[in-house]
């Protein structure tokens, strides 16, 4: 399949995940790789976890876990991840990264294992990601870091895919 690995940037409320769900639309049976964790307590992210949940078919499965390369090593239905942000700050927060930037290496090599194992995925799978990098240069060294490796995190994993896609304002666009 030509499409078979696709990653879908934008930025904020740009319509990547909505994109991401059309995609996989026709597919009788997708996995929902939920990477956002729960934040319990906080009522606007229970909105928005409710809204993406009421637009998935019921047929579709759901895991939450930033574990994605045991998803990806094996064979299955679709995958739809949403999203890779969310993924490279949970990583950074489990890699204790906050408190230590010069660890920061630890979470390249955790970019490497997952566009390795995007790479020979057996499955169809949809990513969804942040383009951060457009704005204005973050004024801490924590912030200019997330924004450096989700940069190189965007980069790696769009060289791996067999399509990149950009949303904007709704509309979705073909990288070549």
């Amino acid at each position: 399949m030509s499409d078979q690995r696709t990653l879908i940037l934008g930025g904020a409320r740009s319509g990547k995940s909505i994109a991401a769900e059309r995609r996989l639309a026709s597919e009788p049976e997708v996995l929902y790789v939920a990477t956002g964790g729960d934040d319990s307590g906080d009522a606007e992210w229970a909105e928005r976890v409710a809204k993406h949940q009421a637009r998935r078919p019921a047929t579709w499965g759901l895991a939450e876990t930033i574990d994605l390369v045991p998803l990806l090593d094996v064979p299955g239905p679709p995958l739809l991840i949403d999203c890779l942000t969310l993924w490279l700050s949970r990583t950074m927060d489990a890699l204790d990264i906050w408190s230590d930037l010069s660890r920061a290496g630890l979470v390249e090599e955790r970019i490497a294992e997952l566009a390795d194992a995007w790479s020979r995925t057996p499955r169809l799978v949809v990513a969804v990601s942040n383009d951060i990098g457009s704005g204005v240069v973050p004024a801490d060294p924590g912030t200019r870091l997330f924004r450096d490796l989700m940069g190189r995190l965007n980069t790696t994993i769009s060289l791996a895919s067999d399509q990149v896609l950009w949303t904007i304002a709704g509309r979705t666009l073909p990288l070549t």
